[in-house]
């Protein structure tokens, strides 16, 4: 595990709503802009599931996010989100798409990503994953999200094309989310506009509140 934290949402199309945060160690992935190095650079702690449940039973009602680095690749994931599922709980799962998520219990909101060309990593997705969300959205409408961290124009083209291609926003909520520094919010918005793309803008919120925080946000 590499922290715990109680937060606002800040991405998703939970976005607003206070969140229990339960980010675990260790990524296979190297993205150019990520802005959770931590998670893989410092050496995680062992805790048992019932200590993270024990902590989100201190938010009763609340969100709960399980996220990373890449959560699936820790093997009490699957129990742990059993677990929370089994509480009640809205539990949200963000995974980087190179981790197959058919298994994953209907009722966790999966937030699954589709890295883009700047970040480096575009190979890492899991085609299998496309099947995955389709068989979803039949047993479960919005049992997922797709997003894709958007750098560059570039990586929007790309980002568009696998939208059209895929007729993504026919399964799942569809987001795109420009990299603070590469791209702005309003030439990203344009290219939206200017496509009549039926996809969702999404801003950091937490970035926006907390402007100089990097962790507990």
């Amino acid at each position: 595990m590499s922290e715990l934290f109680y937060s606002i949402q800040g991405e998703s199309t939970f976005a607003g709503l206070p969140c229990v945060f339960i980010r675990l160690a260790g990524c296979n992935l190297r993205c150019s802009y990520c802005d959770a190095a931590y998670s893989y650079e410092e050496t995680g702690r062992e805790v048992s599931v019932d200590s993270l449940l024990d902590f989100v039973d201190g938010y009763p009602g609340t969100l709960v996010e399980l996220t990373g680095g890449e959560p699936l690749l820790q093997p009490g994931s699957l129990l742990l989100l059993d677990r929370l599922v089994g509480r009640h709980r809205t539990v949200l799962l963000e995974t980087n798409g190179s981790q197959p998520i058919a298994d994953l219990p209907a009722d966790v909101r999966v937030i699954l990503d589709v890295k883009c060309p700047d970040s480096g990593m575009a190979a890492s997705w899991l085609p299998d994953n496309l099947t995955a969300i389709r068989r979803r959205a039949a047993r479960r409408p919005n049992g997922s999200e797709v997003k894709f961290v958007i750098s560059s124009l570039r990586d929007y083209r790309f980002a568009r094309d696998f939208v059209l291609e895929h007729d993504l926003t026919a399964h799942a909520p569809v987001l795109f989310s420009p990299v603070r520094g590469r791209i702005s919010p309003a030439e990203l918005a344009a290219a939206v506009l200017a496509d009549r793309l039926p996809v969702r803008l999404q801003l950091q919120l937490h970035t926006l509140i907390w402007p100089e925080q990097t962790r507990g946000v």
